[in-house]
């Protein structure tokens, strides 16, 4: 119960900042200048994945420039709430803004980006403890970041026990052997991606977990549950300059649940999977969206969220299933009305892992969007040459046999299923704007 209201109430406090006109999660003043002060009303927000929508590795999509120019004014303005949602997590938003503006050919802020470790700055209960990350770029500055306080990084586990990292043999230690240094307890465990070196990661987190954190003790499977795994990005394959996909953080953290399972004979438990396709991703990203609508001096609320992406289980799946809460929001709510009473447990149907790792999160009061449209391009994961849609819903993107997604995910193929399918990222903004009824000029 105590994380599940310490979580609550690090979203609180992120709503209550943004409620009471502070700058949201050390947002910066290029907000207030990205945005076009238009007259007009919107009701709709945009929600971009990044890799195979956008680039494909280091190389931009060429439809995603064109695109650009027609989401921005003359004066290189938005004209409408803007979100760059990736399961990427190897560096800070800052960078990634950066990287984007230039590619992009326009001015895209901090506060537009949304990595998949964005929502850990909620898990407020976790802040104070003494956690070890795991992934690759500045993962100790990206913790500290977010909020954590007391970080541990791989290398620094194994500069302290040189004994550990052995599979690699010119890794050894030669000759004499350096002495242990030793480290307090670690508390709990955040993976945040793919790490460069997966057999060193591989063996000092199941060290970690079959020691309870005290690596100078002896293995056990007996403490059981282990220290708290919290996971980001459980995308399986992505898609980069290669002509097929590579192996994405989920490819690593189904080898970390298998030896785990296989040395123990227990299964490994998240305290939180985040990134798409959970829904905590999604609410935080909402939000984002609900500043950028306000810096655009709309007044009325959001009505619709455009999710566009390449990959039918990460981007789509993600998108319609926070389409599911939703509508189990808005049922929830229409029956309070109806019969008077209070049930907060909107998204009760979905398990704690699809929610983000806590049941019972959000209140079904927050003035949420209507619907969340998902928008399936052809640039990336998915292609038409490889894969036929099919129209009914029954039947996936991908063979009902193999599922793609999450050990912890129900397979639900219909959640699979896009509400459109384009060939690009401009065709899909066209699409989006043409639903709504906007000239794009």
């Amino acid at each position: 119960m105590l994380r599940v209201w310490t979580f609550r109430a690090g979203w609180r406090l992120l709503k209550s900042n943004w409620d009471g006109g502070a700058k949201l999660l050390n947002s910066s003043p290029l907000t207030s200048r990205c945005y076009s002060q238009l007259p007009a009303q919107g009701s709709f927000g945009l929600l971009f994945d990044i890799d195979g929508v956008l680039v494909r590795g280091k190389t931009p999509i060429p439809a995603a420039k064109q695109c650009f120019r027609s989401l921005v004014d003359k004066t290189g303005k938005y004209k409408v709430p803007v979100v760059f949602v990736t399961n990427a997590g190897n560096c800070m938003r800052q960078t990634k803004a950066e990287h984007l503006s230039h590619l992009l050919d326009v001015e895209v802020s901090p506060d537009q980006v949304m990595l998949s470790h964005s929502p850990l700055r909620m898990f407020i209960h976790f802040h104070k403890m003494r956690v070890l990350v795991s992934g690759q770029g500045p993962v100790e500055e990206v913790a500290q970041n977010l909020g954590f306080e007391d970080v541990v990084t791989i290398e620094e586990l194994r500069e302290a026990y040189p004994l550990l990292d052995v599979v690699d043999h010119n890794r050894r230690p030669k000759d004499n052997i350096p002495p242990t240094k030793g480290l307090r307890p670690i508390d709990a465990v955040i993976l945040f991606g793919e790490p460069i070196r997966w057999e060193t990661n591989l063996q000092l987190i199941v060290d970690v977990l079959l020691t309870h954190g005290k690596l100078d003790k002896n293995w056990s499977s007996m403490q059981y549950p282990h220290i708290p795994v919290l996971a980001c990005n459980m995308d399986l394959l992505w898609m980069a300059e290669a002509k097929n996909p590579r192996f994405g953080h989920g490819m690593f953290l189904v080898c970390l649940e298998n030896i785990y399972k296989k040395v123990t004979g227990h299964e490994l438990k998240y305290e939180a999977l985040i990134g798409k396709p959970s829904v905590v991703t999604y609410n935080y990203a909402e939000l984002l969206v609900r500043q950028q609508a306000e810096s655009l001096g709309w007044t009325t609320p959001v009505k619709t969220l455009y999710a566009i992406g390449d990959n039918p289980m990460a981007d789509i799946y993600g998108a319609n299933l926070y389409n599911q809460y939703l509508q189990a929001v808005r049922f929830s709510k229409a029956q309070n009305q109806a019969t008077g009473g209070v049930d907060s447990q909107a998204g009760r149907t979905m398990t704690s892992t699809e929610l983000g790792g806590a049941s019972g999160l959000y209140s079904a009061e927050e003035d949420l969007p209507e619907k969340c449209s998902s928008i399936l391009v052809c640039t990336g994961v998915y292609s038409r040459d490889q894969q036929e849609l099919p129209p009914d819903t029954s039947h996936t993107v991908t063979e009902q046999r193999i599922f793609h997604g999450h050990r912890d995910f129900r397979f639900d193929p219909s959640l699979t299923q896009p509400s459109f399918v384009v060939q690009d990222v401009k065709d899909a903004v066209e699409l989006v704007f043409q639903q709504e009824g906007w000239p794009l000029e």
